[in-house]
């Protein structure tokens, strides 16, 4: 598994874990105190999105600077 997989399984896992894997501590923490806010505010519906967003942009993040 690529450096990028390893971080979208693992913000996917985790919202802001494959952040912080990347090295981006701030947007890790970003991502690990909105999914839940969002899961508790919408019940549930908004937080799988971002579940996704967050493994996304940990891929995408990890993907550019791997170059």
């Amino acid at each position: 598994m690529s450096h990028a997989g390893l971080a979208a399984v693992l913000s996917f896992l985790i919202p802001g874990l494959g952040q912080i894997y990347n090295g981006t501590f701030l947007r890790g923490l970003f991502w690990l105190i909105i999914t839940p806010g969002l899961w508790i505010g919408t019940g549930g519906l908004l937080g799988w999105i971002c579940h996704f967003i967050a493994s996304f942009t940990a891929y995408r993040y990890a993907r550019k600077h791997s170059l």
